[in-house]
């Protein structure tokens, strides 16, 4: 179990520095030939807009065969039994409800009760579900499960987090760039020697302090998607067998926090430190929100 975890960070550490690298290689470049300053406010602020939604870019089309990889995801070419049978067909009674290309199907070996979504566009997605979720939970809660994860292709979820992601990363890199070189005097004409040190002493930390407030509209941003998701899939099916399933899952094993930038949208994600730094609102307020809905 560890050496999985350890595989799946280096392999996300190491698509996310081919992306920085390409970024930082390309970006000025083209951005020089249409004779475009990135020196000045302005040219940073649309430097680092291309290079946060390219570098988002890349990571959503990534996103499948990296997530296959790191979790070590079989797809279902030709099910082997009665329960992959049933699995696929469930997932295309599901996407033509939802007027969504039949997605890939795969099950991953894990004792963590849980499903993602992932995939660049609604017609090339994936949906994987744990062993443990396809043996622990009944067919009506794994129903329901499945409908949130089809909600998540059907409202093109991956793609609206990293266009989020993207527009928040640039505004972080612009915001702690331009405060740095006014709190240092850095742009400052008579500005002392001392000021460059000053800059690259102060521009990290504002990084961090920005990027925190970011991580924070971006987790917002992914709790909502969350009721949405439920919601999408009490339409198919009803709340009830939703709320069953919102149960369930509290009942089993916590899954492991997974580190940020994966491209998946999970059922149900490890908790954080607190519920405003989480992708996930709690079980109890999902099932309030579920109950509150129309039978």
């Amino acid at each position: 179990m560890l050496f999985q975890h350890i595989k799946r960070l280096a392999l996300f550490v190491l698509v996310n520095a081919l992306c920085t690298f390409l970024c930082y290689l390309i970006i000025p470049f083209v951005l020089k030939l249409f004779g475009i300053d990135i020196g000045g406010s302005r040219g940073m602020l649309l430097f680092f807009f291309v290079y946060g939604m390219m570098g988002s870019a890349i990571s959503v089309v990534l996103s499948k065969p990296m997530v296959k990889r790191s979790y070590g995801v079989r797809t279902i070419a030709v099910p082997r039994n009665e329960d992959e049978r049933w699995l696929v067909e469930t997932v295309k009674y599901i996407a033509g409800k939802k007027g969504v290309k039949m997605p890939e199907v795969g099950i991953w070996q894990s004792s963590e009760v849980n499903a993602f979504a992932t995939g660049w566009n609604r017609d090339d997605a994936l949906v994987a579900v744990s062993s443990a979720i396809l043996s622990r939970m009944d067919r009506n809660e794994l129903k329901a499960v499945l409908g949130h994860e089809l909600s998540h292709v059907a409202n093109g979820d991956m793609v609206t987090m990293g266009i989020i992601q993207g527009i928040i990363n640039a505004f972080v890199l612009w915001l702690s760039v331009l405060v740095a070189s006014m709190l240092s005097g850095r742009g400052d004409r008579d500005g002392r020697a001392g000021s460059a040190v000053g800059y690259y002493v102060i521009q990290p930390v504002l990084q961090i302090v920005f990027g925190l407030f970011g991580t924070i509209v971006v987790r917002w941003f992914s709790r909502w998607r969350e009721y949405r998701a439920d919601a999408g899939s009490a339409a198919v099916y009803g709340k009830a067998p939703m709320i069953a399933a919102l149960r369930a899952l509290g009942a089993g094993p916590s899954p492991k926090q997974r580190p940020d930038g994966t491209g998946c949208l999970c059922i149900n994600d490890g908790f954080s430190f607190t519920e405003l730094m989480s992708t996930h609102p709690t079980l109890e307020k999902r099932i309030a929100a579920l109950e509150k809905l129309p039978n």
